[in-house]
C-alpha cells in the first residue's frame, strides 16, 4: 500500500510538471496527427496506384499525379515527424531544467545540516541521472499517450469506411496490447526504482573509495576495495540486465499479438478477394480496397507499439520520480526546529537569540537555552569542551539550524561569511576557489586577500600565480595552506557577520599570529566576528567570551 501510494504521488508530481509544458506537448500531438493523416493518404494512394496499374491496366502517364501526390505526402510526413520530435525534446529540456532548479533550490533550503546525512555521490546521481531519466517520459511518452488514442481511431474510421468487418477484427484485438502494457509496466516500475537506488549506492560507494585511496594504500587494502567496487558494479549490471530482459520480453509479446491480428485481417482480405467469404461487405472487396485495408492494419497497431516502447520511459521516470519526490519531501525545518516566523532584530543588532535551544533527533538537546545579541564590530570567542555545541551555535547563527525552542531574530537581509573546520576547496585554480566568495573580484583583490591570510609568500613562489591549479579538497596544498586559502575567501567577502570554526587549527605560531592580526582588522572594519576556538590567541582577540555549557546554554 505504501509503495503504491508513493508511486501515485510520483505520478502526480510528474504530471504536474508536464502540465506546465502543455502548449509544446499539444503542438507535438498535432504534428503527430498530421504525420498520421499524411501516412494514411499515402497508403490509400499507393493502393489506388497498384489497383489502377494491375486491374484497370491504366497507362503509366496517367498515374504520374498519384506518384507526385505520394511524394508530397512523404515530405509532409517527414516534416511533421521532425516537428513532433523537436517539440517533445524542447518540452523535455524545459521540464528537466525546471526540475533541476527546483532540486537545487531545495538543497539550498535544506542547508548543510539538512544534508549532513546524505551522501554527495547519491545526491549527484539524483541531480544528473534521475533527472535525465525524465526525458523519455516528456519527450516521447506524454505525446504518444494521446496519439495512441487518436491515431488508431483515425485508422479505424478509414478501415471501417472501406470494410467494416475488417475494422471489427482490429477493434477486437486492440485491448490485448494495453492489457499487457499495464501488466509489464507494474514490474518495470519496481525494477526501475531498484535500479536508481542501486545507481545511487554505487555512486556513493565509488566516490568513498576514490576519496580514501591514500588511506587504503597506507593500510594495504586496495585489493579488497577494488573487489568491493567490482562486486557493486556487477550487482548494478545484473539489475540492468533484468530491466532489459523485461523490456525485450514485453516487446516480443506485444509484437506477437499485433502480428496475429494483422494476419487475421490478411486472411480475411485474401479469402474475401477469392470469394470464399460472402458475408457483409466482403463481396464488394476489390484489389485496391483490400490492399488499402491490408496496408492500414499495421498502422492501426503502430501507435500502440510505440506507446509500449515508451511505456518503459514512463516506468523509468516513475522510478526516478520516487527518489526525487522523497528528497523534495524532506522539510528544511526537519533539523531546524520551529519554523515560526520571528520579528527582525532590533536596530544595531545583527542576530539576537532569545532562549534558543537546539535538539538533534536521537541526541536530545545539544545547545541552550541561550540568550545572545551580536552587534557590528564586536568579536565573540566561543569556547566549550569537544562536542559542547560550538559548531552547532555557529550553524544556528547562520540559519542552517533553527531553534527548537526560543527565537532567532536577524537584521533584514543579513549576509554572513562562513569558514568551517573542514573548508571546501574545489578542483580548479587558486583564483577559481577565491572567486567562490566574490565572483567579480579582480586579481588585485585576490592577491590582497591571500596576503591577509598569510599566503603572500607562497603566491610569490608559484610560477603560475593565481592560475596555479589545485585538486579537489585542496590537493597540492598543505593542511595549513588549505585553511588559509579558505580564510582568504572570508577576507574577500563584505558580509557584516563572520562565523569562524577553529580558523587557526592547522597553522603554526607565526601563521596564527598573522591570521589573528588580519581578523582584528576585519573587526576594525565594523564586522562582527564569532569565533569557535580552543586557542588562547583567538580567545584574547575576543571582546567577550561565551563559554557554552551544553545542558543549560552558556554565559558571556
Amino acid at each position: 500500500m505504501a509503495e503504491a501510494r508513493e508511486t501515485r504521488r510520483a505520478a502526480r508530481w510528474l504530471a504536474a510538471h508536464a502540465a506546465l509544458e502543455r502548449r509544446r506537448l499539444v503542438l507535438a500531438v498535432v504534428a503527430g496527427m498530421l504525420a498520421t493523416l499524411a501516412t494514411l493518404g499515402q497508403l490509400l494512394l499507393l493502393a489506388r496506384f497498384v489497383g489502377a496499374l494491375l486491374v484497370e491496366k491504366a497507362p503509366l502517364a496517367s498515374l504520374v499525379p498519384l506518384v507526385l501526390a505520394m511524394l508530397a505526402l512523404v515530405a509532409v510526413r517527414s516534416l511533421a515527424l521532425f516537428a513532433q520530435e523537436r517539440l517533445g525534446v524542447a518540452a523535455s529540456l524545459a521540464l528537466r531544467h525546471r526540475v533541476r532548479a527546483e532540486l537545487l533550490d531545495h538543497l539550498a533550503r535544506l542547508g548543510p545540516a539538512g544534508l549532513a546525512a546524505r551522501h554527495t555521490g547519491a545526491l549527484a546521481s539524483q541531480l544528473v541521472e534521475q533527472v535525465e531519466a525524465l526525458d523519455g517520459y516528456v519527450a516521447r511518452y506524454r505525446p504518444q499517450l494521446l496519439l495512441a488514442l487518436l491515431q488508431p481511431l483515425a485508422v479505424l474510421a478509414l478501415v471501417a469506411w472501406l470494410d467494416w468487418l475488417a475494422a471489427l477484427f482490429l477493434l477486437l484485438s486492440a485491448p490485448l496490447i494495453p492489457l499487457f502494457m499495464a501488466l509489464v509496466g507494474m514490474g518495470a516500475e519496481r525494477l526501475n526504482r531498484e535500479q536508481f537506488a542501486a545507481v545511487a549506492r554505487l555512486s556513493g560507494h565509488f566516490i568513498d573509495r576514490v576519496r580514501a585511496v591514500a588511506t587504503l594504500q597506507l593500510f594495504g587494502r586496495t585489493r579488497e576495495a577494488t573487489a568491493e567496487v567490482h562486486a557493486a558494479a556487477d550487482n548494478y549490471r545484473r539489475r540492468s540486465l533484468r530491466t532489459l530482459r523485461l523490456a525485450f520480453l514485453s516487446s516480443a509479446v506485444l509484437e506477437f499479438f499485433a502480428s496475429v491480428a494483422i494476419a487475421v485481417v490478411a486472411i480475411y482480405v485474401g479469402f474475401g478477394l477469392l470469394g470464399y467469404i460472402t458475408y457483409g461487405p466482403s463481396p464488394q472487396l476489390t484489389l485496391a480496397s483490400g490492399l488499402a485495408v491490408l496496408l492500414l492494419a499495421p498502422e492501426f497497431f503502430q501507435p500502440l507499439r510505440l506507446l509500449s516502447q515508451h511505456y518503459h520511459d514512463r516506468a523509468a521516470a516513475l522510478g526516478a520520480a520516487d527518489g526525487l519526490v522523497a528528497l523534495l519531501d524532506e522539510k528544511p525545518d526537519a533539523l531546524r526546529g520551529s519554523a515560526e516566523a520571528a520579528p527582525p532584530a532590533p536596530a544595531g543588532r545583527l542576530v539576537v537569540l532569545e532562549g534558543a535551544c537546539v535538539d538533534y533527533p536521537g541526541r536530545g538537546r545539544v545547545l541552550g537555552p541561550l540568550d545572545l545579541a551580536l552587534a557590528p564590530g564586536e568579536v565573540v570567542a566561543v569556547t566549550a569542551p569537544s562536542g559542547g555545541g560550538k559548531s552547532t551555535l555557529l550553524a544556528l547563527l547562520a540559519g542552517f539550524l533553527g531553534p527548537a525552542e526560543g527565537r532567532r531574530r536577524t537584521a533584514p537581509g543579513l549576509r554572513f561569511a562562513w569558514m568551517d573546520q573542514r573548508p571546501l576547496l574545489v578542483q580548479g585554480s587558486l583564483a577559481d576557489n577565491l572567486r567562490l566568495a566574490a565572483p567579480r573580484a579582480d586579481d588585485v583583490r585576490l592577491v590582497a586577500a591571500l596576503e591577509r591570510a598569510g599566503l603572500g609568500e607562497l603566491l610569490t613562489r608559484l610560477s603560475e600565480g593565481l592560475a596555479t591549479p589545485i585538486g579537489e579538497r585542496g590537493a597540492g596544498l598543505s593542511g595549513g595552506q588549505a585553511q588559509r586559502l579558505a580564510l582568504a575567501r572570508v577576507f574577500l567577502s563584505d558580509a557584516p557577520l563572520v562565523l569562524l570554526d577553529e580558523p587557526t587549527a592547522s597553522l603554526d605560531a607565526d601563521s596564527e599570529a598573522a591570521v589573528v592580526a588580519a581578523l582584528r582588522r576585519l573587526a576594525e572594519e565594523g564586522r562582527c566576528l564569532v569565533i569557535a576556538t580552543h586557542h588562547p590567541a583567538l580567545m584574547a582577540l575576543g571582546d567577550r567570551r561565551l563559554d557554552l555549557d551544553p545542558p543549560r546554554g552558556g554565559t558571556a
